[in-house]
């Protein structure tokens, strides 16, 4: 029969049978729809055919066996490769080869393994030193090295089995890091202090690589190298004398070794430096001090303070090298040491021989102390201070006892003078020919001897003090568990802690300190070394020293000025009065220093030109000298005074003589300007002496900074003078001194325009002087023209205008108003006609020119009496 039909049995399946040939029965099996394979790779059905039936309508329709239809789904490549990763990202270490450094992934959503699985990836780009296999693992060609290149980044493409490539490439970064070297990281080498910043931290950045290290504790030792700055570190350049009374130490102390002067000579001939006082003994030097400088028997208690850099002695039994030493200054048999302080093989040590008639018993009188210091070619401080029979050594502060005390009979009496020595001692007796001998060989500074008092151990830190050190930044913040010490002179910083994280909190707190208002500019070393513990380690990480710097630079330099009034007269009567006069009453000293301008739109061709600025600053001084000019002062007639009242409660002395006057001690420049107001210049016996000159200055840091030299010249007015200067010393009882005008602005430069004079200023002096030529110069004219007259006019004229003045001297205050209350308008045409008429004389003849003078000398006369009281309030006469 024939078929009429096909049907398959299944769920929803995509596919139809129909009939081609009935007869025949051919059919074809057809997709209804599309057909995905990446939904559904293959079918599996049952399909059955039937006939077309019999019967009326054809329904008993009779069907074939089952037959199961397999459909397999063939797979077309339209998906290209995706990476599962936008963008990967490793870290390696520097010098290795890596087998794989990081694996990249990518799949392909089509259905058959020809054209979903990855057949290939791909390095886009070029020239970079990785290779990349079939499965995605990257590797690097050549050792990677992070100081030439800290990153790389690549791009990947990947491909299927049908060579189709991924639509967009993948970005691969690869950092590089440097070989883990345990050690501090994030510090600068170089560190830059400007004076005045007070304290700046060194290390504001800083941690500790430990390279996971399994580290238990943290010991780290923080060193400020100073030794070569100064005496050890950076201190107060001022003279001993200042620097005892400025830290209140007793009076009286006796400077061995002082700047060489006229008063001072015995130094003269040592090498020193000048800059910080030292002197430097090489083994062939010695001075002698003069006598009567240090009191010739000691008291039971005195102080001997100095500086000593001292190395290690030459050869194996060195010989005593003495620091200081009294000894008989001759003698044929005997060569007595009545006290000497020296240093032999290291060993510190004191001498000290009581005189019979001091004590008369076996005493102590050799004092020992070993100390490493003294050979270690350092700077160290060092106090003696004696309590007989009780000696005690203080060094850098601290105090030492003696390990060897010996005792010795007291010296016999006799009438041998003694000599005192720095550097050597004097050998008077058991020599033909007396000699230094026993010679120092280092340096030494600031040797003081103090009869009658010891040294407090305040006085002493005081006096050995650093004004530069390291310091910690808020002390309240430093992490739990972190210890830390500091050793006395503040140089050296002991940390220790557990946690590394604390460790490095504290150490950037570490700052320098330099409390100078003038630091020593230069390079102070900075030295970190450290030491870390590990858990259960036999062998643990090393962590290398840092080794940095801090750079100080100059301050910029004062200039000193002192001013006020230069030139003054007096009466005879006020020099020989109780009080005298004073010098300086209005004396004033400012200092200033020069700063540029660094405006930020400045351009480059006007940054020659900077702006240039005087600031005003306040900073000490050190001593302030005024000194006679000409012949000494004669001590029998004439001398400085000041009362000493005037000192007190500053920390100021005051030294006088016949060559003037010094004040010295560390004190601010107002203090130092009340106590010059003060000082009195006295003269009992004026008629030998119509004037003296006297110059002033001042001095910072023992003199690093000095003032110009102020000039004041003092006249004496003597009651022998003519009647006409009796007529006008009145106007000079109470002179009106030249005031320093102060305009407060808003410039920082009006400090300096309150010492350079104004325009307007010169302008009245050069009028003045003007006025002043024209009147010398008609009063020469007159009296020439009176010489040729004098014959025929029997010397009725010399009558009129006799007096002299020879020693005639006017000073004009141009800051002083004119005032002219007692001259009427017409008097003033008067005398504008009077100059005119004297211009025109030099243009006529002789005999014209002589009576025209002739009768301007009657006119000047007869007004005489009017313009004295003028002028007088012009001009001031002595």
């Amino acid at each position: 029969g024939e078929i009429c039909a096909f049907k398959i049995h299944g769920q929803e399946m995509p596919f139809e049978a129909v009939v081609l040939n009935k007869t025949s029965g051919e059919g074809r099996l057809r997709a209804k729809s599309p057909i995905d394979c990446e939904l559904q790779k293959e079918y599996t059905f049952v399909i059955q055919a039937y006939d077309c039936g019999s019967g009326p309508g054809g329904t008993n329709w009779k069907k074939s066996h089952k037959a199961v239809v397999h459909i397999q789904v063939k797979d077309v490549n339209e998906f290209s490769p995706a990476f599962k990763e936008s963008v990967y990202k490793t870290t390696v270490t520097e010098g290795k080869i890596y087998d794989s450094i990081l694996q990249v992934e990518a799949i392909d959503e089509d259905c058959s393994p020809q054209y979903s699985q990855i057949c290939n990836y791909e390095i886009v780009t070029t020239d970079v030193p990785f290779a990349i296999d079939r499965n995605g693992n990257i590797r690097n060609t050549e050792k990677l090295n992070y100081d030439k290149q800290h990153q790389y980044e690549i791009m990947v493409t990947a491909f299927d089995c049908g060579q189709k490539h991924a639509t967009e490439d993948v970005l691969v970064r690869v950092n590089v890091k440097p070989v883990c070297k345990p050690g501090w990281q994030d510090w600068n080498k170089r560190i830059e202090y400007k004076p005045g910043a007070g304290s700046i931290p060194l290390f504001p950045s800083i941690h500790l690589e430990t390279c996971d290290g399994p580290v238990s504790s943290i010991h780290a030792t923080i060193e400020l190298q100073t030794n070569y700055i100064g005496k050890g570190c950076d201190r107060e350049t001022y003279s001993e004398k200042s620097l005892q009374k400025l830290c209140g130490a007793s009076s009286g102390a006796i400077d061995l070794l002082p700047s060489p002067s006229a008063t001072a000579n015995w130094t003269a001939g040592l090498l020193m430096d000048n800059n910080d006082m030292i002197f430097k003994f090489d083994g062939k030097q010695g001075a002698k001090i003069p006598d009567g400088i240090v009191p010739k028997n000691l008291t039971d208690q005195f102080t001997i303070t100095l500086w000593m850099k001292h190395g290690p002695s030459p050869g194996l039994r060195a010989e005593k090298e003495t620091i200081l030493c009294n000894s008989d200054k001759t003698g044929k048999s005997m060569n007595r040491h009545h006290y000497a302080l020296y240093v032999h093989n290291c060993r510190l040590v004191f001498l000290l021989r009581k005189d019979f008639d001091q004590a008369d018993t076996f005493r102590p009188a050799e004092f020992h102390w070993k100390l490493d210091q003294i050979c270690d070619k350092e700077w160290h401080y060092y106090v003696v201070n004696v309590e007989f029979p009780v000696v005690t050594l203080y060094m850098d502060g601290t105090t030492y006892e003696p390990y060897l005390v010996t005792n010795d009979w007291p010296i016999h009496p006799s009438h041998i003078a003694m000599q005192l020595t720095v550097g050597a001692c004097w050998q008077g007796g058991e020599v033909t020919k007396p000699r230094f001998a026993q010679y120092f060989h280092g340096s030494l500074a600031s040797l003081t001897i103090r009869p009658g008092k010891i040294e407090s151990q305040k006085v002493i830190s005081c006096l050995q003090a650093c004004k530069e050190g390291l310091d910690i930044n808020s002390l309240e913040s430093l992490g739990q568990g972190i210890k830390y010490h500091f050793n006395p002179s503040q140089s050296v910083l002991v940390m220790e802690g557990d946690d590394i994280e604390n460790i490095n909190q504290a150490l950037r707190k570490v700052s320098y300190i330099n409390s100078r208002q003038f630091p020593t500019a230069g390079v102070r070393r900075l030295k970190v070394s450290s030491k870390v513990q590990c858990f259960g380690e036999d062998v643990c990480i090393s962590i290398p020293d840092i080794d940095a710097y801090v750079m100080v630079f100059q301050a910029n330099e004062p200039k000193i000025t002192i001013s006020g009034m230069d030139h003054f007269a007096r009466p005879a009567a006020q020099f020989e009065s109780e009080r005298g006069v004073l010098l300086l009453p209005d004396i004033r000293i400012v200092s200033t220093v020069t700063k540029m301008e660094h405006p930020v739109d400045l351009k480059e061709h006007d940054r020659a030109n900077k702006p240039v600025v005087l600031e005003e600053m306040l900073h000490n001084l050190d001593f302030c000298d005024i000194l006679v000019i000409g012949a000494e002062l004669d001590p029998e007639q004439e001398c400085l005074e000041l009362d000493h009242v005037e000192l007190q409660g500053k920390h100021l002395d005051a030294t006088n003589s016949t060559a003037g006057y010094s004040i010295y001690g560390v004190d601010s420049m107002h203090n130092y300007e009340q106590v010059l107001r003060q000082i009195r210049y006295r003269n009992w016996y004026t008629s030998a002496t119509f004037d003296r000159k006297f110059s002033v200055k001042c001095s910072e840091l023992n003199g690093r900074y000095t003032s110009n030299e102020f000039n004041l010249e003092v006249n004496i007015l003597h009651s022998s003078n003519s009647n006409f200067m009796d007529h006008v010393n009145h106007m000079i009882v109470q002179p009106q001194f030249l005031q320093s005008v102060h305009h407060p602005e808003g410039s920082i430069r009006a400090v300096h325009n309150s010492v350079v004079p104004s325009v307007a200023t010169i302008v009245i002096i050069i009028c003045v002087s003007i006025l002043i030529f024209i009147i010398t110069l008609g009063v020469y004219r007159i009296r020439t023209a009176h010489q040729h007259s004098s014959a025929d006019n029997d010397g009725s004229k010399e009558n009129e205008m006799d007096w002299d003045d020879s020693a005639l001297t006017i000073t004009v205050n141009p800051m002083e108003k004119y005032e002219k209350p007692h001259q009427t308008e017409e008097e003033s045409e008067e005398e504008d006609l009077e100059d005119e008429e004297e211009d025109t004389t030099s243009a006529e003849s002789d005999e014209s020119e002589e009576e025209e003078e002739e009768e301007e000398e009657e006119v000047i006369v007869q007004k005489e009496g009017k313009q004295n009281a003028t002028r007088q309030e012009q001009l001031e006469w002595d």
